[in-house]
């Protein structure tokens, strides 16, 4: 064998290690993309769960607010405007248990950006009704109006928004839910930050990679959770939402019953004779009473002067 020979046989072999460790890398590669085919699904909070707030770098609240849930911040534990927060949870400030709940908001963060396929929506939500499923947008999402989100009758149903930065949503704007959506099945997931518009009226549970602000009125039935921002606050109201249990579904059982082909049966009857009863009654004999009456004896006793017969004898013509 020739040494060119031999060149070209070891170059072949070369350029074909090269070729295999490359086909096996791009395997690799694309096999995290293909198992994201799954839809929409819930995600778990963790310990973040009873958590109406919590933030990273601190609270910020104006004017009378109500929290149906707990309230944390974690590393910077500063919260302002306590004596205007009326709080149905628990303060946790920036305490242990605020501490253990940021890890469980990230990673319930990261999983809602690793979920598809995804659907595109658009500059703005306005106007659209949606079904369950992952909508993502590589900018931001917008919603100046009302978009309605709608479970089809499956209260399980789920919705995901990915926003590659900012949530912005107009003032008196609205998150509707029909036909048995939950807000707790509701996420938004933030690639920065999220601003909630006057009176408006949002559901779903908000991770922000940074900061969250809810302005004046802004109604919210979810959480809102900013990983490493702060949170401000200006006279809302914010309830953690509470799934209703899954619907048990019983399948009714069928029962098949198998009849054997019909039996000739000879049937004897017997008749039995009525009884007779027989009802007499005895009717006394009449008793008759003869009564005899004898008449006394009657005796006439007659008393008088005879009567003297006077013989008239007629003279002659």
């Amino acid at each position: 064998m020739t040494a060119p020979t031999a060149t070209r046989r070891s170059r072949f072999f070369q350029f074909s290690g090269i070729a295999t460790i490359s086909v096996f890398s791009v395997g690799i590669l694309v096999l995290p993309a293909g198992t994201a085919g799954a839809e929409a699904t819930a995600v778990g909070l963790g310990t973040a769960e009873p958590f109406a707030v919590l933030a990273g770098a601190g609270i910020t609240n104006t004017g009378p607010t109500t929290l149906g849930g707990d309230i944390g911040t974690y590393p910077t534990p500063t919260i302002t405007g306590v004596s205007d927060l009326t709080i149905t949870g628990t303060n946790h400030g920036g305490d242990a248990v605020s501490q253990g709940a940021k890890p469980d908001v990230l990673t319930a963060y990261n999983t809602l950006a690793g979920q598809g396929p995804t659907q595109p929506t658009g500059d703005d939500l306005t106007g659209r009704t949606l079904v369950s499923g992952v909508y993502n947008s590589g900018s931001s999402i917008a919603l100046s109006g009302t978009v309605t989100l709608d479970a089809q009758g499956d209260p399980d149903a789920v919705f995901v928004f990915q926003a590659g930065s900012t949530l912005i949503t107009s003032s008196s704007s609205t998150v509707a839910l029909i036909n048995g959506t939950q807000a707790c099945n509701v996420f938004w997931q933030v690639g920065s930050s999220a601003t909630l518009g006057t009176n408006s009226v949002f559901r779903g549970n908000l991770l922000a990679l940074t900061d969250i602000t809810a302005t004046t009125e802004a109604t919210v039935e979810g959480r809102l959770l900013a990983i490493n921002g702060a949170v401000t606050l200006d006279t809302n109201t914010v309830t953690i939402p509470t799934c209703a249990p899954p619907v048990t579904t019983t399948t009714p059982t069928t029962t098949t019953t198998t009849v054997p082909p019909d039996t000739a049966t000879t049937t004897t009857t017997t008749v039995v004779p009525p009884v007779v009863t027989t009802t007499t009654t005895v009717v006394p004999p009449e008793v008759t009473t003869t009564t005899t009456v004898v008449p006394p004896e009657v005796t006439t006793t007659t008393t008088g002067t005879p009567v003297e017969a006077t013989t008239t004898t007629p003279g002659p013509n």
